[in-house]
C-alpha cells in the first residue's frame, strides 16, 4: 500500500458516516453519472456497506464501496471512484479477496485496472439514461398493468397472464434521495405487444410522484432496451458506467 494513499475502513457504525462524508466529495449527487455510486456509498443500508476511503493529506482522492444485496447473498455490488490510476489500484488492493466473487461498477478509465484484479467472467459497457421531463408526457395507465411490490418491499408494476404469471414488469433496482433506478423485464412471449412499455410508464410515474428523477441503464448494443427508453422520454445522458464480474484474484 503506498504511504501517499492511505486508505481506511469503518470498524463502527460512527466510522461508516464519517467515511461516507469524506466519499462524498468525489460525488455530484445531482449528477447521473454518480447516481449508482453515491446510492451505494452513501445511503444502502449501513448493515451491509463497507466503505474504503483514499486520502492524501486533507485530500479524499478515491473510495470503494462493497455492499450485500438481495440480488446475490454471495457476491457483493461494489462501486469504485478515484482520482488517480494508482488509487484505484490500491483500493482495489485493499478491499478484494482472493477466491471471492464481485460485481465492480466504474468509470470507464479503470476498467482494465478492475479485470486485471479479477478471473474476469463477464464485462459490460453501460450507458445512463435521464428521463427528460420536456420530452416526458404523463400516459395513460394501462389498466392490465397492477402493482405487485418485491419481496424487498420496492415498489414494482406487472402485466400477468391470463394463469397469473407474471409476464412483465418494472420496478426499481435502488432508490437515492435524488434517482431511482428502474429495470424492465419482459418474458419472450410477452414482447412486441407493449407490455414493456406499460409497466415502464407506471413505474416512472411512481418515481415521479416521490420527486425523484427516474434513470434507465442500457447496455451497449441493446437497440430494444434504448429503443424502449426513448420511447418513454429517457435522454441518453453521456454517462458511462463500466461493470466487471469476476473473481478476486490470488495474491
Amino acid at each position: 500500500m503506498s504511504e501517499l494513499f492511505p486508505v481506511s475502513e469503518p470498524r463502527l457504525t460512527e466510522d461508516l458516516v464519517t467515511l461516507r462524508q469524506k466519499a462524498r466529495q468525489l460525488l455530484d449527487l445531482r449528477a447521473p453519472r454518480d447516481g449508482l455510486a453515491a446510492y451505494y456509498a452513501l445511503y444502502h443500508d449501513p448493515a451491509r456497506t463497507r466503505l474504503w476511503v483514499a486520502e492524501r493529506g486533507p485530500q479524499v482522492v478515491g473510495f470503494l464501496a462493497l455492499c450485500q444485496t438481495g440480488w446475490d447473498l454471495f457476491r457483493p455490488i461494489g462501486v469504485l471512484r478515484a482520482r488517480y490510476p494508482t488509487v484505484a489500484q490500491a483500493l482495489l488492493r485493499e478491499a478484494l479477496l482472493p477466491n471471492r466473487p464481485y460485481y465492480l461498477v466504474t468509470t470507464p478509465e479503470y476498467q482494465n485496472l478492475v479485470e486485471e484484479a479479477l478471473e474476469v467472467e463477464r464485462t459490460s459497457l453501460n450507458r445512463i439514461y435521464r428521463l427528460d421531463l420536456n420530452r416526458y408526457t404523463a400516459p395513460q395507465i394501462n389498466v392490465m398493468v397492477t402493482p405487485a411490490p418485491s419481496p424487498d418491499g420496492t415498489p414494482r408494476f406487472v402485466v400477468r397472464s391470463q394463469a397469473g404469471a407474471i409476464i412483465a414488469e418494472a420496478g426499481l433496482n435502488w432508490q437515492s434521495p435524488h434517482f431511482a433506478e428502474i429495470y424492465v423485464r419482459t418474458e419472450p412471449q410477452a414482447q412486441h405487444r407493449g407490455w414493456g412499455r406499460a409497466v415502464l410508464d407506471s413505474c416512472v410515474a411512481w418515481v415521479l410522484g416521490n420527486g425523484i428523477l427516474p434513470l434507465y441503464v442500457v447496455a451497449e448494443g441493446n437497440d430494444a432496451s434504448r429503443r424502449l427508453a426513448e420511447a418513454a422520454g429517457f435522454v441518453d445522458s453521456g454517462a458511462r458506467e463500466a461493470v466487471v464480474e469476476g473473481i478476486g484474484k490470488p495474491r
